[in-house]
């Protein structure tokens, strides 16, 4: 295995990384956060609360980096367009969720504690995961798409 097969795995491996965060999220966080806000969000409030953004504001780069990395070494080769298709399709996630998911979902996190839930407030919540569930459908594709050119990649 050479250095560009190297790049590539880790590229799909940090891109996999992504969707096993987003997978866990869906899981185990948005069902408890988005179940009768603002009541069930005391797991953002206080000292102590969850803060998943240091997280996916060092992962997103380094997939990027790691993506762009890789469509560079791979460029004369069967694998350009995996790594291109996945990568315009991770960017445009990006774009959507820096534009629509992020500040929707600072919105709903940080309202104000209080003792019963805000019809509102719950259904915006549910419309955010629906359309997260959206978002992670998408990036299981475009990861799909990836792994498949790992067979494509002649050096």
């Amino acid at each position: 295995m050479n250095f560009k097969n190297i790049v590539y795995a880790f590229a799909s491996l940090s891109f996999a990384v992504v969707i096993g965060a987003a997978i866990y999220e869906h899981i185990a966080v948005v069902p408890r956060w988005s179940a009768a806000p603002p009541l069930s969000l005391s797991m953002f409030q206080g000292k102590y609360g969850l803060n998943p953004t240091p997280f996916w504001m060092a992962i997103h780069p380094v997939t990027l980096l790691l993506l762009g990395a890789a469509i560079i070494l791979f460029w004369k080769t069967g694998g350009r367009p995996y790594l291109l298709v996945t990568s315009v399709g991770y960017v445009v996630i990006l774009l959507i969720t820096f534009a629509f998911f992020v500040p929707e979902l600072i919105a709903i996190t940080g309202s104000a504690m209080s003792g019963e839930a805000n019809v509102s407030l719950t259904k915006r919540a549910g419309l955010w995961e629906t359309l997260s569930l959206v978002r992670l459908s998408v990036l299981v594709v475009l990861s799909i798409i990836l792994f498949l050119g790992l067979s494509r990649v002649q050096a």
